[in-house]
């Protein structure tokens, strides 16, 4: 698909949807069934690029990973915290969570494995991860010298004990050293340095494990976070996975934009998806929201007129901050966002992009540092073929303006298999 032209709906959504499974929790299951002792079942899992470079990374490794796409399942054969192969290369494409979980990983073999992505990836942090295994005992260093992939890992198996990592740049540093530290002989405690981004996948991350019989411990101790993993290892099981909240972030948001009634099944009270978190934000806009045992909806006013403005910190739930910025120039006020510098270092410089592609379609933007204001400008908007920058997230969120403006044009459109293969096909849904 090279490009998607968006139609504006003719007439406000009411739908119930259902979505596909949880990225985040998907690959964190992956990983976990591997270090488990016996076969574990993941089912209704997403079935993407992302996840589909775990499951190759693991094979690589050695690990029987088995996908019914029909069924939307992973079957994966662990061994107990025990790497197959000796050596192996792995290629993760464009998927951070590979990368950081898999390099994590490398540390319980025995040989030396190499891991390395596609362009965008080789400017992707890595160092911070990379410190932490060299404190665990792991000769692991980045190929080029300049603290990004591709990366060797090699020597070990490392046995625990604590570490610091440094979480401004990104959670998945700490996540990936919490998978792996329960099925080291020592267990890990790990103090997080200098804050952390998105602190809310730490605390799925926690989910995720506890799921499969481990026990992680999250506290703030002298202003830091200190996260304690007990070598108590992981049991295979049968794991469910829940729809993905980020994903759902965009149909939620529809609804608000265009004064309809969105309903997503299987994602409601009691997740521990921070992205959930959201819907506060449209409820703040002026939308109507309820999260449920089951089910989050959202009503928006008539045609999503009256949406308010606000400034917020954006910082935990920094992949849900475009999907806002697209509803932005709607509102009868300015809406600012902050905390989302570090998104400028992920599939693509996500704040410049915004920027541009939202002044391409008419909006009046004003970029900072650490987020961007975006002004009323909802009769200044124009159809336009915006860039994508190969981001599936800006590609999603810039597919909302379209369903109020004709002639908004996604070019690069396949970008969004990276994490929802069928996301246009579901946008569709809403007429």
């Amino acid at each position: 698909m090279a490009s998607y032209a968006v139609q504006p709906l003719a007439r406000p959504p009411d739908v119930d949807l259902t979505l596909p499974g949880s990225k985040s929790f998907t690959n964190r299951a992956l990983l976990i069934a591997t270090l488990a002792e016996g076969r574990s079942l993941i089912r209704e899992a997403l079935l993407s690029d992302d996840t589909r470079h775990m499951a190759n990374g693991l094979r690589a490794l050695g690990f029987t990973v088995e996908i019914d796409v029909a069924r939307r399942e992973f079957a994966v054969e662990g061994l107990g915290g025990r790497i197959p192969s000796a050596q192996a290369s792995l290629d993760v494409g464009n998927a951070g969570t590979a990368a950081r979980f898999l390099t994590a990983a490398l540390a319980l073999g025995s040989g030396r494995y190499h891991l390395d992505g596609a362009s965008r990836m080789r400017q992707r942090p890595a160092q911070p991860l990379l410190d932490a295994l060299r404190q665990l005992g792991a000769n692991a260093y980045a190929v080029n010298g300049d603290g990004c992939p591709p990366v060797v890992v090699e020597g070990g198996p490392v046995s625990g004990g604590r570490v610091e990592v440094d979480g401004r740049q990104s959670s998945q540093f700490a996540s990936a050293l919490m998978l792996v530290g329960a099925v080291l002989r020592d267990g890990l405690t790990i103090e997080v340095t200098g804050g952390v981004v998105s602190e809310p996948f730490l605390r799925l991350t926690a989910a995720s494990m506890r799921s499969f019989g481990a026990s992680p411990e999250l506290e703030t101790s002298g202003g830091r976070l200190v996260i304690a993993v007990p070598p108590t290892g992981y049991r295979a099981r049968d794991y469910l996975v829940e729809p993905d909240a980020t994903a759902a972030s965009y149909f939620l948001a529809a609804a608000a934009l265009t004064g309809g009634r969105v309903r997503v099944r299987g994602l409601g009270r009691g997740s521990a998806q921070g992205d959930l978190r959201f819907v506060d934000l449209l409820a703040r806009l002026g939308a109507r929201c309820e999260i449920a045992d089951g089910y989050v909806e959202v009503v928006g006013a008539r045609y999503g007129t009256g949406l308010r403005g606000l400034e917020v910190d954006m910082g935990e739930i920094s992949d849900t901050w475009m999907t806002l910025a697209a509803l932005a120039p709607f509102a009868l006020e300015p809406v600012t966002i902050r905390g989302v510098a570090h998104t400028r270092r992920q599939e693509s410089d996500r704040v410049s992009a915004m920027a541009a592609e939202l002044r391409r379609l008419g909006a009046r933007v004003d970029e900072a540092g650490d987020g961007l204001t975006v002004h009323p400008s909802s009769s200044a908007l124009r159809g336009a073929a915006v860039r994508t920058y190969d981001d599936h997230r800006i590609a999603m969120s810039l597919a909302l303006v379209g369903l109020r403006v004709p002639g908004v044009v996604i070019e690069g459109a396949e970008c969004v298999s990276k994490t929802f293969p069928e996301f246009f096909a579901a946008l569709e849904r809403l007429r």
